[in-house]
């Protein structure tokens, strides 16, 4: 088990911002770092990913532009960094962990059966955004 924490949800009007914090148990440098959410009655939906070894990122298209996922090794966490919130971002935000792989598998990580591709989650942070 690799346990991980987020925090930083709460509730924003739509164009706020907010910025979600994951601290990791273990050493993360090495490791892809994951952003998602879930919205209810819906599957869960990756949205950010980092390959922590060269910080290469990749985002779906719909946060792209929007949200900035980052990490800091030294504190073992990693962060996303939301701006222009709307009402569909509205969900249960969760961060995970992979340890194998490349900077390529872990940007494919990011589709698919996410709960498949990466074995640790923390228990998430809610996001609401009203209009």
């Amino acid at each position: 088990q690799v346990p991980l924490v987020e925090s930083g949800g709460g509730s924003v009007q739509a164009g706020g911002s907010l910025t979600l914090s994951c601290a990791v148990s273990k050493y993360i440098a090495s490791a892809c770092l994951g952003w998602f959410r879930q919205a209810p009655g819906k599957e869960r939906e990756g949205i950010a990913t980092i390959y922590a070894p060269d910080t290469r990122t990749t985002y779906s298209n719909s946060v792209q532009g929007r949200f900035t996922i980052s990490q800091d090794s030294a504190k073992n966490t990693v962060y996303l960094q939301m701006n222009g919130l709307q009402p569909d971002d509205t969900a249960m935000y969760y961060c995970a962990i992979r340890s194998a792989g490349n900077a390529w598998t872990c940007a494919a990580a990011l589709q698919g059966r996410v709960e498949k591709n990466f074995p640790f989650w923390g228990q998430g942070t809610q996001v609401t955004v009203s209009a």
